[in-house]
């Protein structure tokens, strides 16, 4: 029931606040990055993304402190990352 007694439909919740369908999406697309990472074989590709995004608990790091990190160029880091995301993007359809 809203406020003045008339009965809510599920529509009328969305609407009232979109940010609700916003997390819900969020929450979906969040799982399945984790899902495709956990899939993932190539752990250098996997690591790389996990660092630079701050995931599974991980601090953000740049590309620079990856590469110092992993022994190799910032350059590589920067290749192999968007080699990744162009691949995620793909997966998702996006």
């Amino acid at each position: 029931m809203d406020n003045e007694g008339n009965p809510l439909t599920l529509m009328d919740v969305i609407s009232m606040d979109d940010t609700i369908s916003d997390e819900i999406d969020l929450k979906i697309k969040t799982e399945q990055l984790y899902t495709y990472l956990d899939s993932m074989k190539a752990s250098r590709e996997k690591e790389i993304i996990i660092l630079r995004y701050g995931l599974y608990g991980n601090d953000y790091h740049t590309q620079r402190q990856v590469a110092r990190r992993l022994g190799i160029s910032r350059s590589y880091v920067s290749r192999i990352e968007k080699k990744v995301l162009l691949t995620m993007k793909k997966a998702f359809g996006a």
